[in-house]
């Protein structure tokens, strides 16, 4: 079928955030929505013609017709090849890691991570480049200029693809390959970690429970857990992916995984419990009778990494984003290894994954990955914990209170105040950006401003610049609240508070998380005039 040339103008609002596209499913659906987008995208990147994409999302509403029309249109555009997942399926780790092995030019993933899905929900696609990365703020500036002045798009009239059956296929000329999502990123975990001591901790009598939200990890949990390293049966739960992820929340947090984290805490709970979210990159790891904040995490599985096979040679460094926790830092300091501290977003990453000067990454909002992809990836966080709980033969417990003997404890949570008006979250902002210079010295209960500034990241490796990308407010002590507006949200403004205590040796490091930061809380509402929202509580506590 020969391709079609579709006149067209420019729709509002197409600015890609730092995990792309982000709006309500019936806004993606609108006449044009998706076929602007794409074409923008192709566009910014000098076209399509012979190059070779990898497709997949995470089976969220409207995911299947997503990518038909995707791959309609990258045959138009004149592409050599689409690698697909099967059912338009791949979690995005899975993509990264496809991306990279296959060396493709770039990829392009249908998600909205952690949001809901429906079609009275959320939606979301973006670009990742051939490292198999999000696309970096340059990109992205060109996709959304395109988006401003496009006057056509390429598409052709071919009938769907059927994704349903793996192997080969054409459209239009343009080769289809329809491969199994999870068997690759199964190789690839397989090299990394040991997963004879793994499958024998599991013999051995060892509980753990995986909430896959309904979500795309499912599949990929429950092949891996329960088939390569024998977990038993019903080991993974939620694990059959669903289109509005059983009408949940795909986001792994206490609130949302609420029935998890009530499972282990229970005093006949399991040994063991992690989450996933809708795309498979977010993490929530869970011992019985403890939530290991995101944060902890990464410092946990930074001082030991060296235990599992694929970081035996130890670790180049360590990056986090700005908002997470200095936990890492302090495990990075006596590796005697560097520590990067980057803006949200895992696109801050992949310059210094690249040139070999970070191993292993994470941010406070459940992501951490390696360089083994170039993108968050939460079953590769849930299996190198495993390898972990295997090595060292105690419980999630026994290793975190090791871990605060040893470093000291940063209770850490982030306090989300969800769907503001947009202007009163520009508003919050701007009042504490203007009045940074008059805080140092001020006094908020029985805390005392030390510092405050605007976060600005100066790349080490390309040397680009990245401004206002949080306000920071550091007390005497070495407790902190930083402030800044979610760029994942679709409905109005998300203000996310993130709050910080250090306790060091000598210290209680056994305090309520919430109880040992309300000094901080309490200073924080107040600095940023939190009683305008009309709220005296978060929305979500993580």
């Amino acid at each position: 079928m020969p391709a079609q040339t579709i006149s067209t103008q420019p729709i509002d609002g197409q600015k890609p955030g730092t995990s792309g596209l982000r709006k309500k499913t019936r806004v993606f659906m609108e006449p044009g929505y998706v076929e602007n987008f794409v074409q923008s995208i192709f566009d910014a990147i000098d076209g399509a013609a012979g190059k070779t994409f990898v497709v997949g999302g995470d089976g969220r509403f409207f995911n299947a017709e997503a990518i038909q029309t995707i791959l309609k249109m990258a045959a138009a555009n004149g592409a050599a090849k689409v690698i697909v997942g099967q059912g338009g399926l791949l979690s995005t780790p899975a993509a990264s890691n496809l991306i990279r092995k296959r060396g493709t030019d770039g990829g392009l993933i249908l998600s909205a991570s952690h949001n809901p899905g429906g079609i009275d929900a959320d939606f979301g696609l973006k670009y990742n480049i051939a490292n198999g990365g999000p696309a970096p703020e340059g990109v992205t500036a060109r996709i959304l200029e395109h988006t401003k002045a496009i006057t056509e798009y390429k598409i052709s009239d071919a009938a769907d693809v059927d994704l349903s059956a793996l192997g080969a296929a054409t459209l239009d000329g343009m080769a289809v390959e329809i491969v199994d999502p999870v068997t690759d990123y199964q190789l690839l975990m397989e090299e990394l970690f040991d997963f004879d001591a793994i499958r024998a901790m599991f013999a051995s009598g060892f509980t753990m429970r995986f909430d896959a939200m309904h979500a795309v990890t499912g599949p990929y949990a429950t092949a891996i857990l329960e088939g390569a390293l024998g977990a038993p049966a019903g080991t993974v739960l939620n694990g059959t992916p669903s289109v509005d992820f059983g009408k949940g929340h795909p986001d792994p947090n206490p609130v949302w995984a609420k029935p998890l984290v009530d499972m282990l805490m229970a005093d006949d709970g399991p040994d063991f419990g992690a989450a996933s979210d809708g795309d498979g990159d977010r993490n929530m790891i869970l011992g019985k009778g403890i939530y290991v904040t995101p944060s902890d995490s990464l410092a946990v599985l930074t001082a030991n990494a060296h235990l599992a096979p694929g970081y035996a040679k130890g670790l180049a460094g360590v990056a986090r984003s700005m908002p997470t926790s200095a936990a890492a830092d302090r495990v990075a300091a006596k590796l005697g290894i560097d520590a990067f501290e980057t803006p949200t977003g895992w696109k801050f990453f992949g310059n210094l994954l690249d040139a070999g000067k970070a191993t292993i990454c994470g941010e406070e909002s459940a992501g951490t990955g390696s360089d083994h992809v170039r993108e968050k990836d939460g079953l590769w966080a849930v299996l190198l914990w495993l390898n972990v709980l295997a090595k060292r033969g105690e419980s999630v417990a026994a290793i975190m209170q090791d871990h605060w003997q040893t470093y000291g404890r940063d209770y850490y949570s982030r306090h989300d105040y969800e769907a503001l008006p947009s202007e009163e979250g520009d508003a919050i902002m701007s009042d504490l950006r203007a009045g940074l210079a008059d805080l140092s010295g001020q006094t908020y209960g029985a805390l005392t401003v030390a510092s405050a500034d605007e976060f600005s990241y100066l790349d080490p490796v390309d040397g680009s610049e990245s401004h206002k990308q949080g306000i920071r407010v550091f007390f005497e002590g070495g407790a902190r609240a930083v402030f800044r507006l979610s760029g994942t949200g679709t409905d109005g403004a998300t203000l996310r508070v993130y709050l910080q205590m250090y306790m060091g040796e000598g210290g209680d490091l056994l305090q309520e998380t919430q109880a040992a930061l309300e000094p901080v809380r309490a200073a924080a509402y107040e600095i940023a005039g939190l009683a305008r929202t009309g709220r005296t509580e978060p929305t979500v506590m993580t």
